[in-house]
């Protein structure tokens, strides 16, 4: 078995019904001996950042659903590095968190974009050995770092695209109905 790095990428098994999960893509920012945090990618909402979040100008960043945890708080992934203190590096390239008054100030002077900054409502997160049991159960695969992959806006549909460019052995995965009994 393959082992979970920070910057590396889950992929849901289409059984994964959880609806937080399904079809879904989550890099891991944090990953130690305790715990496991990530963040989906892949699972938009409507709502745009300035909507709620105060003292920004308005934008176009949509504002992903990180996961079920904390989903009323606010997270961000980039590629600005030390521009942005205390951010946590992931990788080389990709960077989680930082002062957020820098990140506002850095908004209004229209210094971040849609290429270097991503944001989250909530994460993703597993306790001590939980991921690596659900790794075992073939819930997820794990899939190496990208740093164009992390940065990428996608939609729920990128969970197919990104099925259909692996081994062929999941291709059959790409089209997988979330009720397969209503097939």
């Amino acid at each position: 078995m393959q082992n979970i790095e920070n910057g590396s990428f889950l992929i849901s098994h289409p059984t994964l019904l959880e609806e937080s999960f399904f079809k879904a893509i989550v890099l891991v920012t944090h990953h130690n001996f305790e715990e496991t945090i990530g963040l989906v990618i892949n699972h938009p909402s409507k709502i745009k950042l300035h909507k709620i979040i105060d003292d920004i100008p308005n934008s176009d960043f949509p504002v992903y659903i990180g996961g079920p945890v904390s989903k009323n708080s606010i997270h961000f992934i980039h590629s600005l590095g030390k521009l942005i203190p205390n951010s946590i590096k992931i990788y080389n390239g990709l960077y989680f968190g930082g002062d957020f008054d820098v990140v506002k100030n850095l908004l209004w002077k229209g210094k971040i974009s849609k290429e270097n900054m991503r944001f989250f409502a909530g994460y993703s997160g597993w306790e001590a050995n939980q991921l690596e049991d659900e790794l075992k159960e073939n819930s997820w695969i794990l899939k190496e770092k990208n740093l164009k992959l992390s940065m990428k806006y996608s939609d729920k549909d990128y969970w197919s695209k990104i099925i259909r460019k692996m081994d062929k052995k999941y291709a059959l995965w790409a089209n997988f109905p979330k009720d397969p009994s209503l097939n």
